[in-house]
């Protein structure tokens, strides 16, 4: 028996048989993978809510052929269970745990960078770091940043011309000059494309103090530009409720 030992944050959980269920996680040294937890919707299960979506868990699980089988989980802590109660916390949850499994699409490759970005994603709602809608932008943008999508918020995209430029565009690459900019292309108000830069760069004091305003433009752009490049939308991303 083939045994190992990781760290991992539970993505989705659906049902296998009677009693079982599969169970999609990210872990640490493994990546994305999915490992069968046996009996864990028996009332009586040993398991118990230790494997529900936003777990953060030391697991073991033993090599099978088609799923890994997991054979024992210790909490770490259970993000899932402190956000349940609040509606907007929660559906930012489930669409940072979304993000993170369309952006590990293969399974056992290693993502430490967006493991670690999932973690302090889950700590930072739960203990309410900063205001949710934030919390969430800056998971998007980083993300996208260690998928090698980052959009340029300073620079031209196209030909690297120093800004700020007035012009942002989703197949562009984000920020571009008006030589290079594209038909279709936003016009974001300045202050839009500083909060997304402090988003993600993590300067916290500048996303902060910004405003309303500049605040629901800059979640359009990142919701429009995150669609773009996974090709098809996060299904969790219209529930969530922005403040």
């Amino acid at each position: 028996m083939s045994l190992y030992r990781d760290q991992a944050v539970v993505l989705r959980t659906h049902k296998l048989g009677e009693a079982d269920r599969i169970i999609t996680m990210l872990t640490r040294e493994h990546g994305r993978i999915r490992g069968v937890a046996k009996g864990v919707r028996r009332t009586k299960s040993k398991f118990g809510a230790r494997l529900e979506p936003g777990s953060h868990v030391d697991i073991q699980l033993y090599v099978g052929k088609t799923f890994d089988t997991i054979t024992q989980v210790e909490a770490i802590e259970n993000y899932g269970e402190s956000l349940t109660h609040d509606y907007q916390r929660w559906t930012i949850a489930s669409a940072i745990l979304e993000t993170a499994e369309r952006f590990t699409s293969q399974e056992h490759e290693p993502a430490l960078q967006e493991y670690l970005l999932v973690v302090s994603g889950l700590k930072a709602l739960a203990e309410s770091a900063h205001d949710p809608s934030l919390i969430l932008d800056a998971f998007l943008l980083r993300s996208l940043a260690i998928g090698g999508y980052a959009p340029s918020m300073t620079i031209c995209s196209r030909c690297e011309k120093p800004g700020p430029h007035k012009y942002f565009s989703l197949v562009g690459g984000g920020s571009v000059c008006m030589e290079c900019r594209p038909s279709a292309s936003a016009m974001p108000a300045p202050e839009t494309l500083a909060l997304m830069a402090a988003l993600l760069s993590g300067e916290w004091n500048i996303a902060d103090a910004s405003v309303g305003k500049v605040r629901r433009e800059a979640t359009g752009l990142i919701a429009a530009y995150l669609q773009w490049h996974l090709e098809r939308g996060l299904r969790s991303l219209p529930l969530v409720e922005r403040a």
